[in-house]
């Protein structure tokens, strides 16, 4: 019996890829479960856009924060998702991704994790155990 892998996305959206909860770019996939934030375990799901407006790629990535770790213990390493999911929708093509528009939107009472952002702060130790 022969087993046939197919890659749905580019390993270049991958690298475009941020969480929007802690900032990191490292997803790991474990087959039959899903796809999860490295850093704090944030799932998300990458769907096919209906509409691409010509461009060569269009996907709706959405994030979920059920499987989180630590989401509830330091709000300086980790922001919450409205309701705990949100979507991005990005377009183009690799080394050329954008985003095309986030839902909720953006605003008030919601800003996404820029890339990065946490970066420079160190998890507490009393925290991490706590995953």
């Amino acid at each position: 019996m022969t087993r046939e892998v197919i890659d749905r996305h580019s390993e270049a959206l991958f690298e475009f890829l941020w969480c929007p909860v802690c900032g990191h770019e490292v997803f790991s996939h474990i087959p039959f479960e899903g796809v999860f934030c490295k850093n704090c375990n944030t799932q998300v799901e990458l769907q096919e856009s209906h509409e691409d407006r010509g461009y060569e790629e269009a996907v709706l990535a959405c994030f979920d924060t059920d499987t989180t770790w630590n989401l509830h213990v330091d709000e300086k390493l980790r922001r919450d998702l409205p309701d705990g999911s949100a979507r991005v929708k990005i377009l183009g093509a690799p080394g050329a991704y954008e985003i095309d528009w986030w839902s909720p939107e953006p605003g008030d009472g919601w800003e996404p994790v820029e890339r990065g952002e946490f970066a420079d702060i160190e998890e507490p130790a009393d925290v991490s155990h706590l995953a």
